[in-house]
């Protein structure tokens, strides 16, 4: 589809109409060129080198469409608008990283009080959430939009989050883990899509500053974790038996603390702020007319005026090209879009089945190497400061926060790298990715506790630079009919390879450094992945 000799099924694409021979791809892309010269906005940006992905990637109408809105938001700038979605987009950051930490904080009272013997099933079936969740909303996105995605995801959450806390026993806390986590993976596939394109090119860094609110929320779960869960829980080490429910309701209020949280941020998002929905999203669906609207309406509120019309879109479009935007016609869209064709676009090119394929695997690197090591974090400090004579529950919790308090400057500094000449997204994604599996190896020649928390700290700086990059620098390698379904695969892939990690661990034994090391080598191996990515998204813009 993306090559000139390719015929362009528009419809399917993301376009909103169908171009079927050769002959009229050619013209397709002729007039959209021509359109391009034509249109009243100059590329902010620089010519034909404007956009991540060179020319002749996807389709060549949506991709000159696409290319006249990034001019028109250009010439918005940044404002009003895009400053309170930064906040409220920031929810689901948060969202992503509070309650996979919530899990691994609630895992050493869960296991005493269920007297369970394989703890990492809980673990196991957070991360089956996550992936049907990383699945049904990065994929639905493309097909119904992000609006509904955006709201729901934190509401879903925070629902079961609260109810978990009345849970009889270990099976039951599991799957409640499991229906929390659904809301939780669709957080940052429709987030980061729906951030990404109300953003013009020159402030795009500033999805990777997002990540600061993920870093903010480990501190936040931590910090309400050390008095509940460091003061009102069972010690480790107790004797068999004697951790009941009265004497460790301390994880039952810190599940409904957060719970009260989420539900908080989905108030403010479902009544507190108007989202609209995604203009490029729009005109790949056909509905040119809503896209300049919606436009229009963030220039209003950003004070700007803007003078993108629909004749603009419009000229780009080959002689007979007719947009079909009636309820029928929209109903089969629908259907297509279920189809795998969003999923081929990806792989249309060399270059962008390279791309995309390299991607996946780096995000089913760390989504193994991750989780194998930071979910199970605070049991590994409970357990081996048992072993060095500083075990208790209140300085594991404690320590937790500190860790967690380190990786807030790191999100911060990944905002700052990207945008270095020479250096830019994947300098400082591989490099920060390298680095997290260097210092994971150092941890192992800890001899005492302090040694050890400082090892973590390093781990939880780096990681933190890691992942404010590889959460902004992903959807900008996807063109945006198919961004949900880009973050929908490298969710996936990173979920499926997640629920590995608890499948591991319960064959490893989490005292020794056994998963330490198969985590660390994971991490460098993603990092050396990264530098052979194709496209280098700074100072560029998404299409």
């Amino acid at each position: 589809m993306a090559d000139n000799n390719t015929t362009a099924t528009i419809a399917t694409a993301g376009g909103n109409g169908i171009v079927n021979s050769d002959n009229e791809d050619k013209k397709a892309g002729d007039a959209a060129r021509n359109g391009g010269d034509n249109t009243s906005f100059s590329s902010a940006l620089g010519g034909s080198d404007d956009a991540i992905l060179p020319r002749g990637q996807i389709d060549p109408v949506y991709e000159e469409k696409a290319r006249i809105l990034n001019r028109a938001i250009q010439e918005i700038g940044i404002g009003r608008y895009q400053y309170l979605l930064f906040i409220v987009v920031g929810f689901g950051w948060a969202s992503d990283n509070l309650w996979p930490i919530a899990t691994s904080l609630i895992l050493p009272p869960i296991a005493l009080e269920f007297a369970v013997s394989r703890p990492a099933y809980l673990t196991l079936a957070q991360n089956i959430g996550l992936l049907a969740g990383a699945i049904f909303w990065g994929f639905g996105c493309d097909v119904f939009g992000r609006k509904w995605a955006f709201n729901l995801t934190l509401g879903i959450t925070a629902v079961f989050g609260m109810v978990a806390a009345s849970s009889p026993s270990f099976a039951a806390i599991g799957v409640f883990a499991s229906l929390w986590s659904f809301g939780v993976g669709g957080n940052l596939p429709v987030d980061s899509a729906i951030f990404l394109e109300f953003l013009p090119g020159s402030h795009q860094w500033l999805l990777t500053v997002l990540s600061v609110d993920w870093a903010v929320a480990q501190v936040i779960a931590t910090l309400i974790a050390w008095p509940l869960l460091g003061g009102m829980t069972c010690q480790e080490g107790a004797p068999a038996g004697s951790c009941t429910r009265q004497g460790n309701m301390g994880w039952r209020w810190f599940m409904i603390t957060l719970g009260g949280l989420t539900l908080l941020m989905f108030a403010l998002r479902f009544l507190a702020f108007k989202i609209y929905e995604s203009p490029k999203f729009l005109m790949g669906q056909g509905r040119d007319e809503e896209a300049v609207r919606v436009v229009h309406e963030v220039a209003r509120r950003n004070g700007r005026e803007c003078g993108l019309t629909v004749e603009d879109l419009r000229r780009v479009e080959p002689e007979g090209y007719v947009a079909r935007t009636d309820a029928k016609v929209a109903v089969r869209r629908k259907l297509e879009n279920v189809k795998l064709e969003r999923v081929r676009v990806l792989f249309s090119t060399k270059k962008l089945a390279w791309s995309t394929g390299l991607i996946m695997v780096v995000w089913a690197f760390i989504g193994l190497g991750y989780p194998l090591y930071n979910a199970f974090l605070p049991y590994i400090q409970a357990t081996r400061g048992v072993d060095f004579g500083d075990g208790s529950t209140y300085l594991t919790y404690r320590n937790s926060l500190i860790i967690a308090t380190v990786g807030i400057p790191g999100a911060l500094l990944g905002g700052y790298l990207v945008e270095l000449p020479r250096f830019g997204r994947k300098g400082t994604l591989s490099l920060s990715t390298v680095l997290t599996g260097v210092f994971l190896y150092c941890s192992t020649t800890a001899l005492d506790s302090q040694s050890l928390l400082g090892w973590n700290c390093a781990f939880n700086f780096t990681s933190n630079v890691m992942y404010a990059v590889l959460y902004s620098f992903t959807p900008e390698l996807f063109p945006t009919p198919q961004r949900g379904t880009g973050n929908a695969l490298t969710a996936t892939c990173n979920r499926i390879f997640g629920i590995m990690a608890p499948i591991v661990a319960m064959f490893a034994d989490l005292r020794t450094a056994a998963p330490v090391y198969t985590s660390g080598a994971l991490f460098i191996a993603a990092g050396v992945l990264v530098l052979l990515l194709p496209f280098e998204s700074r100072g560029k813009a998404a299409l």
